[in-house]
């Protein structure tokens, strides 16, 4: 959902200031990263902050890697959206699109 020029990145950003679930939902799709943050905002508005913005941190670094030809084999701790894992990048079996 997230576009690749620092303008997407920077809106994906302030939107997650004022309402951290909007920001996941952007970057990680309706899933369990998701459900994990409203719980968090719910419980303290500061865990769900914390929690978008190291999702929104893993998405925008391996999308980099990934444009740089690096794609990184092992999960990142506590993310479990494939979109975010892989930056964005769709992967078919062994073979990045």
């Amino acid at each position: 959902m997230a576009g690749s020029n620092p303008v997407s990145a920077i809106l994906i950003v302030i939107i997650t200031i004022f309402f951290p679930p909007v920001g996941v939902w952007m970057i990680a799709g309706c899933g369990a990263d998701l459900f994990v943050n409203i719980c968090l905002t719910i419980l303290g508005y500061f865990p769900g902050h914390i929690h978008a913005f190291y999702l929104e941190y893993v998405y925008f670094d391996r999308r980099s890697q990934a444009s740089m030809g690096n794609m990184a084999v092992k999960r990142a701790p506590g993310v479990y959206s494939d979109n975010v894992n892989s930056g964005g990048r769709t992967t078919y079996g062994t073979v990045t699109a």
